[in-house]
């Protein structure tokens, strides 16, 4: 995993990078040589959000660097963009406000950010030094819960198949000290785990349910259950060679939960957390599911087989009625379940579903205080009868394909009740570009906001 190098706690002689507002610039052009404000005027610096003006002294050698804030103050994106931005070295904070600094030091770790497993990564080293007034576990704690997401996804599945991710769930559970198990192969069957078992069947990596347990056993329930599939061909209903490209990234919900996961039991807090990971590759073989094939679940709800391509939610089925089973304070799970959310909310803004509305309305404010949003989408009752099966229980695949996203969520949430507050993001996982602090790449989304909650609730 990437590690946090990209802070040093103390150097000689390190540039400067000041930060300015538009109100401020006068003063600060006010208070330096004529040429200085020359300088600032050709380069056309206004000291908006995110952009920079290196500030030379008298003999021309680069005295600083100036960093617009904008009107609104530190962001995420302030700093994001000045690790691959400026020259090697090392570099120290002026002008600083400490109430948001902590949230623009994140953003210089995520930008700080590469994937460098199967080759160099040629990098200006740049080195920021720890500000004295920023709370550097917090920034901690969200840049490796997001470089441990980042790296899960980015991994190929030739490297991440089912029981490469149970190895990396066990080193997150074993850096923490908790118990850790799998049920692996035709064990799922003994064990009531049917459908985990009926689409991971056909690879030569077994499918398995990855269980981490960690905290006061007497403490608040907190379960996480994460989407694992490794590589989705699409199964028999396969997958074109466009949409099967990305598809390493279809184990982006259980990356999340890991990652989340580890930023809860790094704050230590007193709760009692579990985290569920199907994980499993659906592949094409003779005994690979079939069209029409009906699938038994745990709950006991059968599920007729409309299309072998939605996989994940069958999956989510016996993980999510294991989590509910225990009646958890609070149950969430993650999934790069449907291209239905994409359409209706882009590839950067995950869709949100849940059975609470304050639970919808914290995640909201949280969203918006982490600068890590979702946006809620209804579990309109209405489609409902979508779900249905016609020789069973449930179809994972509606006929019509309108309103994916929702029927989708409706169908987990046959298998998420009777949970008093369950929450589903259906994310992409995936950052389809590179911006400052989001390499193109697999994306972490949602967990900064759901950590501030679970923190607050909590904590």
């Amino acid at each position: 995993m990437a590690s946090l190098d990209c802070f040093v706690d103390g150097a000689e002689d390190p540039t400067t990078i000041r930060l300015v507002s538009p109100d401020g610039l006068s003063g600060f052009v006010g208070a330096r040589p004529a040429h200085v404000g020359d300088w600032i005027e050709k380069l056309g610096f206004e000291a908006k959000q995110g952009t920079r003006c290196p500030v030379p002294d008298a003999a021309g050698a680069l005295a600083e660097i100036l960093v617009g804030i904008g009107d609104d103050g530190l962001r995420l994106g302030t700093l994001s963009e000045l690790p691959n931005g400026l020259a090697g070295g090392t570099y120290a904070i002026e002008g600083t406000d400490p109430e948001n600094l902590d949230i623009a030091l994140l953003g210089w770790a995520l930008g700080a950010y590469s994937f460098g497993r199967y080759k160099d990564i040629d990098r200006a080293d740049a080195r920021l030094i720890w500000p004295e007034s920023a709370d550097r576990r917090s920034v901690e704690i969200a840049a490796e819960g997001t470089y441990l997401v980042r790296d899960l996804i980015n991994t190929p599945a030739e490297d991440m198949g089912p029981s490469e991710l149970a190895a990396a769930a066990r080193q997150v559970a074993d850096e923490h000290g908790a118990a850790f198990t799998e049920i692996v192969g035709n064990d799922l069957l003994e064990e009531n785990y049917p459908a985990v078992h009926a689409v991971g069947r056909a690879s030569d990596d077994p499918p398995r349910l990855i269980d981490i347990l960690w905290g006061n056993p007497d403490a608040p329930k907190v379960t996480l259950v994460g989407k694992g599939v490794c590589f989705d061909t699409g199964g028999l209903d396969l997958k074109p060679a466009s949409g099967m490209k990305l598809m390493k990234k279809d184990m982006g919900g259980a990356a999340h939960v890991l990652g989340l996961a580890k930023m809860l039991m790094m704050k230590e807090l007193d709760i009692r957390l579990r985290v569920l990971v199907p994980a499993v590759e659906n592949s094409v073989a003779g005994n690979a599911l079939r069209p029409l094939d009906v699938v038994a679940t745990r709950k006991g709800l059968t599920v007729e087989i409309g299309n072998t391509d939605a996989e994940g939610r069958v999956i989510l089925a016996d993980a999510l009625a294991e989590a509910a089973g225990e009646d958890p304070e609070l149950l969430i799970d993650f999934a790069t379940l449907t291209g239905a959310a994409r359409v209706a909310l882009g590839t950067d803004l995950p869709a949100l579903f849940t059975n609470d509305d304050d639970l919808a309305a914290a995640l909201s404010a949280h969203g918006t205080d982490t600068e890590d949003a979702s946006w809620r989408m209804p579990l309109w009752a209405g489609y409902r009868k979508m779900v249905d099966g016609k020789v069973a229980d449930l179809t994972n695949a509606p006929e019509g394909g309108l309103g994916g996203a929702i029927t989708a969520a409706l169908f987990l949430k046959e298998f998420a009740e009777p949970a008093r507050r369950w929450a589903h993001y259906d994310i992409m996982a995936w950052n389809t570009s590179s911006r400052p602090g989001r390499p193109e790449g697999g994306e972490a989304m949602g967990i900064r906001a759901l950590y501030a909650h679970i923190v607050s609730e909590f904590g």
